[in-house]
């Protein structure tokens, strides 16, 4: 039995902002959808320690839609529809595999510790405040089981080593000059670490695309899904080829935990605004990639890659908007702002450094 999530002193006289609205919002609506994917997953699972965890995410999601059920109608505001049982057919043939199950669920712990703790510095309100809070600890231990799991099982994948420094060094001009000429320094650190998350994400993201391709019933949403597949494939290649460059290891592929089915298990609706949230995550994912690299053909890259994901990630709003009929406009309409506005923000620091001391 899981804990049940308890709100702070909740200051019911102070008038939710803007931003606590929309992050509440827009949790609803992510919840309603997880609550659907969690709830088809069980119907089609084998390994006992990864159903534990699946049921672990779905309660978590569950109490969240009550919570926030709660506070919306003690404030008078309009409970979004979010996604229902209309949107997931339970006795749909399975589509992914456990291991598949286990890497989803490891990737989107790691989601809600990004998100609430972007989240959480902008509220106010004690009991919000409190409810973010809660969910990053949630989300803390959510991604602990899931990493416990996959050692366990021997299927994590850990980023990759590298020697450890033997002396303290300062990066002088030559090392950009170099740069440009092609003798280019070693990756660091971070940048190595980056470069596997974001091709780790983009596995999994590329899987989901395969799955949801041969679910989809309509011409418009698999053309959509399978250009997203080839742009996810695209970007694969460009962060792995920095890494085989230092011959450092790749993730694998996720292709494999992906069944021949072609039973839909979700709605139209359900599978794209599944991947505008994964967009809206690799924006952010990209854009913290800019802010810790220090070499200009990274920057360049990331850059280039954000603007190419800004507009699918346009051309996926306006078949959601006007050829799904889709009651979450308002939430896609703010991810589409909201990407374009941070991808900007990114892109136009880096550009403008690149152009100041390099052309």
């Amino acid at each position: 039995m899981m804990e049940v999530l308890i709100l702070g002193n909740s200051n019911k006289s102070v008038k939710l902002t803007a931003a606590e609205v929309s992050y509440l919002w827009t949790t609803y609506l992510s919840d309603s959808m997880s609550i659907c994917v969690f709830q088809y997953y069980l119907k089609h699972i084998d390994d006992q320690d990864i159903k534990k965890l699946i049921l672990h995410a779905l309660d978590l999601s569950q109490q969240h839609i009550e919570i926030i059920k709660s506070i919306f109608t003690e404030e008078k505001i309009l409970i979004p529809q979010g996604f229902t049982k209309e949107d997931v057919n339970l006795n749909a043939e399975r589509l992914f595999s456990d291991i598949f199950y286990l890497q989803y669920i490891k990737n989107m712990a790691k989601g809600g510790l990004m998100t609430y703790g972007r989240m959480l510095p902008n509220i106010y309100r004690d009991d919000i405040r409190s409810f973010y809070a809660k969910g990053i600890t949630s989300s803390t231990e959510l991604d602990t089981e899931a990493t416990r799991i996959l050692l366990e099982k021997g299927l994590a994948t850990r980023p990759p080593t590298i020697p450890y420094p033997e002396k303290v060094e300062f990066v002088q001009k030559q090392f950009f000059v170099l740069e440009r000429l092609g003798r280019r320094p070693a990756l660091t650190g971070t940048e190595v670490t980056n470069l596997y998350a974001n091709i780790q994400s983009n596995t999994l993201g590329s899987s989901s695309a395969t799955g949801f391709i041969q679910a989809s019933k309509t011409g418009k949403v698999r053309q959509y899904l399978q250009r997203g597949k080839e742009i996810a494939i695209k970007h694969i290649k460009v962060f792995r080829s920095y890494l085989e460059n230092y011959s450092l290891p790749i993730p694998m592929s996720l292709d494999q935990e992906v069944t021949i089915s072609t039973d839909p298990p979700f709605s139209e609706k359900l599978m794209m605004f599944h991947f505008s949230l994964k967009i809206y995550a690799g924006i952010g994912n990209f854009g913290v990639s800019i802010s810790e690299s220090q070499r200009s053909d990274l920057v360049m890259d990331y850059s280039r890659i954000m603007v190419e994901v800004l507009k699918y990630s346009e051309d996926g709003a306006n078949i959601m908007i006007n050829g799904l009929n889709n009651p979450h406009f308002l939430l896609i309409e703010m991810i589409w702002q909201k990407g374009k506005s941070l991808a900007m923000a990114l892109i136009k620091g880096p550009l403008l450094f690149y152009f100041l001391f390099f052309i």
